[in-house]
């Protein structure tokens, strides 16, 4: 039995009926005006105006549907402790809690470099620590471009979820699987086949036999990277940052101490924490897959459902791309400076390596507010909250430049202390 609501459309629902009458109505006296009254769904069929207001009336009826879902998760406390509000509630709270999980899970990402180079420069030798740092230029290009990739699906599966619409958010999920996983696997090919030509723009003749095969042996890992990505794309799309980061941060524990152990006892030097870093990349797809694969939702994986949709392929990719070569172009631009760098000694080079860490550092960390924004837009606006998606743009335009302001007068302050985590010597 329908209830009072029933009875009681909003402000929207009746500009939706408003419109929906208008396009027919035009249509019926048209028909009328002709004297070929017949069955008037029959002649919109036939024209196919049915067709589109059949589909206006299951968005609507979708995006209601999903709203209501949320209202009643609400209400019943079932709603997880890891998610964070996104289409209602306060913006800059829920902006910020998004945002700094996400902060440390790119963070983290990258760490898996610089710790490297910060080991190889503690407990093995310069020459270690440039063939290291030699390889961050590319390591933080084809990083990028995964995390871009893993942007884009972020955007497309939170549109969707806030649509309520399950069935585009369960072929988008699918669908963005085996794209992470293709990219992943075709950016490790070219790793494996293409180091050494990629190398000889920006490392030395003499560190490059390390850098080679650090690089080959970390881009083992760059397909369960792609994996992560993907896992943590859709994960933050519903809301939830701190599992990524609570599973990033195991493998990252996971990395240092294999690498200790590689270069302390097993003097793999470069090799050893290119392997470390190999294994726990691995460690964290494992983790998130695992999770998303018990979901009990509409982002939950089944193995057997994994297929390429056109049109979510289209949507993730079109955002993905351009997202991940935003991300990429900075690393190409200090390709080239790197070049300028490689024409003093060996010492220099191992220096310039260690300084560009904070470069790096300091950009995921501004991106990661940007990709909150993106999760923020694409959520209301798929549930129509049109008035809280420039407030968002506005309120991560601020985070992100304090973000940027605080940690570029910290290394200006204690920049001499920062580099001494990448070596012993002053030199």
């Amino acid at each position: 039995m329908p209830g009072k609501s029933c009875c009681r459309p909003n402000r929207s629902g009746w500009l939706f009926l408003f419109g929906v009458f208008h396009r027919l109505s035009f249509d019926l006296y048209s028909i009328l005006h002709n004297s070929r009254v017949g069955n008037p769904i029959k002649k919109w069929q036939q024209q196919g105006l049915w067709k589109d207001v059949r589909r206006d009336i299951l968005y609507d009826r979708e995006r209601k549907n999903g709203e209501k879902e949320e209202h009643m998760m609400e209400k019943n406390g079932k709603k997880s402790l890891f998610s964070i509000e996104i289409t209602t509630g306060s913006l800059w709270k829920n902006i910020l809690l998004f945002s700094l999980p996400l902060m440390m899970t790119q963070v983290l990402e990258v760490l898996f470099n610089l710790s490297d180079v910060a080991i190889a420069g503690k407990f093995a030798d310069y020459l270690a620590l440039g063939a290291v740092g030699s390889t961050t230029l590319l390591v933080s290009l084809f990083t990028g471009l995964l995390i871009g990739i893993g942007s884009g699906v972020n955007v497309v599966v939170a549109r969707g979820l806030g649509l309520g619409s399950h069935e585009d958010v369960e072929k988008t999920i699918h669908t963005s699987l085996l794209i992470c996983s293709g990219i992943g696997i075709v950016v490790c090919l070219v790793c494996l086949l293409l180091a050494k030509p990629m190398l000889l723009l920006n490392t030395k003749e003499e560190l490059l036999p390390g850098a080679v095969g650090y690089l080959r042996i970390y881009a083992l890992g760059m397909p369960a990277m792609a994996v992560y990505n993907f896992g943590n794309g859709v994960l933050s799309a519903a809301g939830d940052t701190k599992r990524p980061l609570l599973y990033l941060s195991i493998a990252g524990v996971v990395n240092v101490a294999l690498n200790l152990f590689f270069v302390i006892q097993c003097h793999m030097a470069a090799l050893g924490v290119a392997t470390a870093s190999a294994i726990a990349q691995w460690l964290s797809a494992l983790l998130i897959m695992r999770h998303l694969m018990n979901q009990k939702d509409a982002c939950r994986v089944h193995l057997k459902k994994l297929c390429i949709d056109k049109a979510a392929a289209k949507r993730v990719l079109m955002i993905g791309i351009p997202s991940g070569l935003q991300n990429a172009i900075f690393a190409v631009a200090n390709l080239f400076v790197q070049i300028g760098v490689n024409s003093f000694d060996s010492v220099m080079v191992s220096g310039s390596s260690a300084a560009a860490n904070a470069d790096t550092l300091i950009f995921n960390m501004m991106s990661a507010f940007y990709t909150g924004c993106a999760t923020f837009v694409s959520r209301n606006w798929g549930a129509g909250k049109t008035d809280r998606i420039l407030k968002s743009y506005r309120i991560v335009l601020l985070y992100s430049f304090l973000v940027g302001s605080i940690c570029g007068g910290l290394l200006l302050l204690f920049g001499d202390k920062f580099l001494g985590l990448f070596a012993n010597e002053a030199d």
